[in-house]
């Protein structure tokens, strides 16, 4: 049963990242709806530095972004698929992913909108439901 879990966690934690690198790369999904907000974030850059503009940085940070939810989910595919004794003997992994996927709810809640808040907190029921039922030898 945790394996399933565990496996379901992660999947959804690999689709959600690809579905987000390809709105990243086509479409207009995660352009602003104001035409005015795109023009001054192709034409603004960060305090930080001059050497890429906000639409840029904006670009690589959803892609960034989408790449660490698709490296998490094949980390966790590959354990529960391939390594599953490596997950029995150190349980502390999958409450990590229980932790890490939690720290994403919160996020979520905060800053996103409702598809990755759902997807996100099954994928932690998942990931916590896995660790319970691996900690309690099932």
């Amino acid at each position: 049963m945790s394996q399933i879990l565990i496996l379901a966690g992660a999947a959804i934690y690999g689709l959600l990242g690809l579905l987000h690198l390809a709105f990243t790369f086509s479409g207009t999904n995660f352009d602003p709806r104001d035409a005015n907000v795109a023009r001054a974030m192709r034409s603004s850059s960060p305090r930080l530095t001059r050497d890429t503009t906000m639409w840029k940085a904006w670009i690589g940070f959803n892609a960034s972004h989408s790449l660490g939810a698709i490296l998490f989910s094949l980390v966790y595919l590959m354990l529960a698929a391939m390594h599953m004794d490596v997950l029995r003997r150190s349980p502390t992994f999958v409450w990590l992913a229980g932790i890490a996927s939690a720290a994403y709810v919160v996020l979520a809640l905060r800053y996103w909108f409702r598809i990755p808040l759902a997807a996100t907190a099954i994928a932690t029921s998942c990931f916590v439901a896995g660790a319970v039922t691996m900690s309690l030898g099932y």
